[in-house]
């Protein structure tokens, strides 16, 4: 299998994995310097005006601070989601982390179906043995279909 063949997948040896994340501005890490910097700028500007005399600045500038932060926790909290495709032997496995909850499935490679769930750019329905996982959330809706051939192609060379 050439590494020219594939759009998604990266190949390593004969280890063809699939590594499908969330398109995130910011990185979590960076993100806690953005929020402390804000912070600053923000209690700081409210404590000047606390310190002249408008005393509902700075319980209101608490407040925005408060409710920044929350707003960047959930957003801190999925900006690492994926999506965890790769062939393991003779099992496809599926690994799919929301939320810092991991969910993991393995098929029989002989035995998997990949198909679109309702048209083609729907998610992907990977199932077999009486299970099915959802793929492709982090994909554009119009690229999901060359994905499922992607992954269909590898499953019959391999």
């Amino acid at each position: 299998m050439s590494i020219q063949a594939f759009r998604f997948a990266t190949v390593q040896g004969h280890q063809v994995e699939w590594f499908l994340r969330r398109n995130c501005s910011i990185a979590p890490g960076r993100l806690v310097w953005v929020y402390a910097a804000i912070c600053l700028v923000s209690l700081g500007i409210g404590t000047c005006f606390w310190l002249l005399g408008a005393t509902l600045i700075l319980p209101f500038a608490w407040l925005e601070v408060s409710l920044l932060g929350v707003a960047l926790w959930f957003y801190a909290r999925h900006a690492t989601d994926g999506e965890r495709i790769f062939l393991l032997d003779r099992r496809l496995v599926v690994e799919r982390e929301t939320g810092g909850r991991l969910v993991r499935a393995e098929f029989n490679r002989d035995w998997v179906r990949v198909e679109p769930m309702a048209g083609n750019q729907s998610l992907i329905l990977v199932s077999g043995q009486g299970r099915a996982v959802e793929v492709g959330r982090f994909v554009r809706p119009e690229l999901r279909q060359a994905l499922a051939q992607e992954i269909r192609m590898v499953l019959r060379s391999a």
